[in-house]
């Protein structure tokens, strides 16, 4: 079991959804470029191995990492980013560091109307 908190999972969460942003930005920009093969980030597979393990973790460990999946076509320049994927990508980043910052949010909100009894 973790002895990590909700607000230190939600801001590790935060920090690999940053890293997907500048993967999905990089993949994008390498669109037309011979050879590129796509990143992707590692980490939701990282804290789920961590929690199954039943030892105690530090989630500030725990560092999303880059890696390229090729397991997508590639195309006869050896690119095998595809713009409509990349798209779809970054609109499901986008969803996640939303819920993120809006569960941050609310979870300070409560920490803040515990300290002040509200």
């Amino acid at each position: 079991m973790s002895k990590t908190g909700i607000v230190e999972l939600l801001e590790a969460g935060l920090r690999a959804e940053a890293l997907r942003q500048r993967a999905v930005a990089n993949n994008v920009a390498n669109l037309q470029t011979p050879g590129y093969r796509r990143l992707d980030v590692r980490f939701e597979q990282l804290l789920a191995k961590a929690m199954e393990s039943g030892e105690d973790f530090d989630v500030e460990e725990l560092e999303p990492e880059l890696y390229q999946p090729k397991n997508t076509a590639v195309n006869p320049n050896g690119n095998d980013v595809n713009l409509d994927v990349e798209v779809g990508e970054l609109v499901k980043n986008s969803l996640r560091e939303k819920a993120f910052v809006r569960l941050l949010n609310k979870k300070y909100t409560q920490i803040d109307q515990a300290v002040n009894n509200r």
